[in-house]
């Protein structure tokens, strides 16, 4: 009797656990001690946010934007949280413009233009509000930690440094000797200050004051690309609640970020167009699931190019983007036996005339997962935008380029581009932070991801991993990408795909071998046990509750960009 009622216990006494996945150990940890004692899921998700702030700072944190998409176990909702960057209002369809054309991408990236107004804490706030449970000067503790105290500069990150050629001189002197190496070990007294300010003031102490004025000094005095931002745009800012975006995929519910992200979008896209292709049958070594998966990335990218904004300041035809009759009639489009011969935006249903921008994201960002023991998840997707984002910093703290996520060039042939700069306007994301639910209603998986434009494709790729090859998260995770956002699919270096560059050629794929720099983390629940999913590019960990953190087979060598 004993040993039956130890037997029906475990797999309570394991589901009553909680996880954290994130792209660093000590960021994990900060979260899984929030857990202990007795936070949320959102509460854990915030300390890992601000953690990975101190010991990822290439990638996201306070100075950058934030997408929550989080389960309420109780009331069994889905809800998301938009803490995107926005453009200063002085902002202009001519924004990165000099001298009537337009700048190119790395010219506009660095110093003060590229800096939108950060969303990342009033999003931290507003999910805190709806779903924390721990006070919110709580949830720093951790992160002050490793600032005052410093950490150990990680391989990925020394590589990270070791590329770093824009960066203002306060920030250099943080993460560099007198010699100009990487230091071994950071310490960012500034940086604990400034969490120490905001953990008793809240996020005022950041968005009005004296605070506000220096961030609008750095930006608009700026060496490079001066900005015209101004303290009232950060007084102004909120994050808002937006309507979470759910579509079905054999029989699983898909919840993702919907506008202004494109990432959500997307991601269902690809997904409902290879519904009527049986993926299950051809598996995860088949050329032609590939193929498929491919051309239906081929499509969902062009769709997205064309029609996604922010939502607030155009016309996006989102249900009709979704509905039955315009994805069966994309997917007619893809064959198992041959690639198109052209790739062009459709016309669903309510669309406004669009013409396709040239994107110009820049691959970056983390991600995190994490569920407590009630049962409610938060997936969390969080960035500067590119490593290091613009090179400024304030008080120990990178801020973004996210303004270059915006289509620099406002028209093309008299018609005006979906996702051109406007003041008050949030630049068009990639980020797919996401909660796939079972057939059961229960969270089957949660799953999100860094690396620009790639994040939507990693994200499908390991939901169809899950889903049609009955693999774990952790394998899942692990497979090899094929990235089609155009005419060329970049088969992932290193990986198992790179042998099946013969057999997709001979589909017709154009292809090319290359480092993506991919950086996914998900948790999901089996048999009423969380286990958890790191990416084996990354440094990143999955860890229980309790300490335990599964060991995870690394891709030492894959060639990786340091910081996505």
């Amino acid at each position: 009797m004993v040993a039956l009622l130890i037997a029906l216990f475990l797999p309570f006494a394991a589901s009553a656990q909680g996880i954290v996945s994130a792209a660093d150990p000590r960021a994990a940890a900060a979260g899984v001690e929030i857990l202990r004692k007795g936070g949320t899921a959102t509460d854990a998700a915030i300390a890992t946010m601000l953690a990975l702030n101190v010991v990822e700072p290439a990638s996201a944190g306070i100075g950058g934007g934030a997408f929550f998409v989080v389960y309420d176990a109780k009331r069994k909702t889905t809800t998301t949280v938009d803490g995107r960057e926005a453009a200063p209002m002085a902002a202009d369809s001519r924004w990165f413009y000099a001298d009537g054309k337009p700048l190119g991408i790395r010219d506009a990236i660095p110093g003060g233009r590229s800096v939108g107004v950060p969303g990342t804490l009033r999003a931290m706030a507003m999910a805190h509000r709806r779903g924390g449970k721990l006070p919110w000067a709580t949830l720093f503790e951790p992160a002050i930690r490793l600032a005052r105290d410093g950490f150990a500069v990680t391989p990925r990150f020394n590589g990270a440094l070791g590329r770093f050629r824009h960066g203002d001189a306060a920030i250099r002197a943080i993460f560099y000797d007198p010699d100009g190496k990487p230091r071994a070990t950071v310490r960012n007294p500034e940086q604990a200050d400034l969490f120490e300010r905001v953990a008793k003031f809240g996020p005022d102490a950041f968005y009005v004051g004296p605070q506000a004025a220096k961030l609008v000094a750095t930006v608009n005095n700026a060496a490079r690309n001066p900005s015209k931002m101004t303290v009232g745009d950060l007084a102004a800012y909120e994050a808002k609640e937006r309507p979470v975006l759910c579509g079905t995929y054999r029989r699983h519910k898909i919840c993702s970020m919907g506008p202004v992200s494109s990432g959500g979008t997307a991601v269902l896209m690809i997904l409902k167009q290879l519904e009527r292709f049986d993926m299950a049958k051809l598996g995860k070594d088949s050329p032609v699931a590939w193929h498929l998966f491919a051309e239906s990335s081929r499509l969902a990218y062009a769709d997205r190019d064309m029609y996604l904004g922010d939502p607030d300041y155009v016309r996006i035809p989102l249900k009709g983007l979704l509905a039955p009759q315009y994805i069966a009639r994309r997917s007619a489009l893809i064959s198992p036996t041959g690639s198109m011969a052209t790739i062009a935006p459709g016309t669903p249903p309510g669309a406004p005339p669009r013409v396709r921008a040239s994107t110009s994201e820049v691959a970056g960002t983390t991600s995190l997962s994490v569920a407590d023991g009630a049962g409610n998840v938060a997936q969390v997707t969080t960035t500067i935008e590119s490593p290091f984002g613009s090179g400024l910093s304030v008080d120990g703290t990178m801020l973004n380029n996210e303004l270059t996520d915006f289509d620099i060039v406002p028209e093309k042939d008299g018609i005006l581009v979906a996702n051109r700069v406007e003041g008050g306007k949030r630049p068009r994301s990639s980020m797919a932070p996401t909660i796939v639910y079972g057939p059961d209603g229960k969270v089957r998986l949660a799953v999100g991801a860094a690396g620009g434009s790639t994040i939507i494709a990693q994200v499908a790729k390991a939901i169809i991993g899950v889903v049609d090859w009955k693999l774990s998260a952790q394998d899942a995770i692990a497979l090899g990408l094929v990235y089609a956002p155009g005419p060329v699919a970049l088969i992932e270096k290193g990986t198992e795909r790179e042998a099946m560059i013969p057999a997709l050629e001979a589909l017709g794929e154009k292809v090319q071998a290359a480092p993506l720099g991919l950086k996914a983390n998900a948790i999901e629940q089996v048999g009423g046990r969380w286990a958890g999913a790191a990416d084996p590019r990354s440094e990143g960990v999955a860890m229980h509750q309790d300490g335990r953190v599964p060991e995870i087979k690394r891709f030492g060598a894959v060639p990786n960009r340091p910081s996505e």
